[in-house]
């Protein structure tokens, strides 16, 4: 327990409640073409006319849509530069280079966070937990991926012209970037009010081009002891939502979680299949940092701002392989993070 404010508890074996509200005060989206043409194209903040946005080089258009997506959120919530205290950030390229060279110009004391693409949700929980120890009034979360970047840094560059299987998903060219706060304005999206902080969980699974069964695992894991934690059902939620299994990983997280005689099939969703359309041949979905961050902004806050949605669980999934461990025949762990998510209306 926090000896400042008495706001951080722990609940249950990994989770974390927070009895004094942290508030999402403002968001952004920013994506690429592909992306602006799904199911929630009019919802992002930006939508890229080419996925280059304007750069030279892949990794470079990543750093742009980092960068682009922290200041459209900060001046969403009426703030400055300097009114942020810490900067969260990471991405899916190697030493997270995407955010270094992306947000080294805000001059933010930055925590670089690496979750693969539960990133949001861990980056989320980090600065829920120092906001409310009482170490800042605010502080900033940003993670991003872009198909092109990721495609040459964990399979094949784009110019190999490799055939996908159908149990893979498309790597999300986008960024989001949220704003929270100890403070209650009315411009607050959301609050934050528990966290489960997720355990790596390796099933043996080696195929890097079936994401959703490498990460349901570990989705099933964080869902179960959330539940447990808090001493709930998945009814007491509108919606859990995971980041990016796909079509594939929702089958399994379904099939996981029946074993451990919970059922989320009529309440769950899923940010890598509700991001594009069926035309948009994305095989299984969209995975990527990227996937559940802008789904998050674009679509979720929506819901809960707008009062359809009271209670969600937010539960970004992510796969913990690098090239190099995946060529030295290593399988690939998954872990994912829970953000318990309520409405500002009560």
């Amino acid at each position: 327990m926090s000896d400042n404010s008495g706001a951080i508890f722990e609940q249950g074996k990994q989770s974390i409640k927070i009895p004094i509200p942290i508030y999402i005060r403002a968001s952004a989206s920013i994506v690429g073409t592909k992306e602006g043409a799904g199911p929630f194209g009019d919802l992002y903040d930006i939508v890229g006319i080419d996925d280059k946005f304007g750069c030279d080089t892949w990794e470079e258009a990543e750093s742009t849509l980092q960068k682009e997506a922290l200041q459209t959120a900060i001046g969403k919530a009426g703030l400055k530069n300097d009114d942020i205290r810490f900067l969260f950030a990471g991405d899916l390229l190697g030493q997270s280079i995407a955010s270094s060279f992306g947000l080294g110009g805000f001059h933010i004391p930055l925590m670089g966070m690496y979750g693969a693409c539960s990133t949001c949700g861990l980056s989320l929980s980090a600065a829920t937990v120092m906001i409310a120890g009482g170490m800042a009034k605010y502080a900033a979360c940003v993670t991003s991926s872009h198909f092109a970047s990721a495609e040459k840094e964990f399979r094949y560059p784009l110019a190999y012209g490799n055939q996908r299987p159908l149990s893979s998903t498309w790597t999300v060219t986008g960024s989001g970037a949220f704003v929270v706060s100890s403070e209650k304005s009315d411009k607050d999206r959301a609050m934050i009010t528990g966290l489960t902080i997720g355990k790596i969980v390796d099933y043996g699974i080696k195929d890097s081009m079936n994401m959703g069964a490498c990460m349901a695992p570990s989705a099933a894991d964080t869902i179960y002891q959330h539940l447990q934690d808090f001493e709930r059902k998945p009814e007491d939620y509108d919606k859990i939502v995971t980041g990016d299994l796909g079509t594939v990983g929702k089958k399994a997280l379904i099939d996981l979680l029946s074993q451990k005689g919970v059922d989320i099939s009529s309440v769950h969703m899923d940010c890598g299949i509700e991001i594009y359309d069926k035309s948009q041949d994305a095989h299984a979905g969209g995975s990527g940092c990227g996937c559940s961050a802008v789904t998050l902004s674009a679509y979720i806050l929506k819901q809960i701002e707008e009062g359809k949605w009271k209670h969600v669980l937010f539960v970004p999934t992510g796969a913990l392989l690098s090239k190099t461990s995946f060529n030295e025949g290593q399988s690939i762990p998954g872990i994912a993070h829970a953000v318990e998510l309520v409405s500002c209306r009560g």
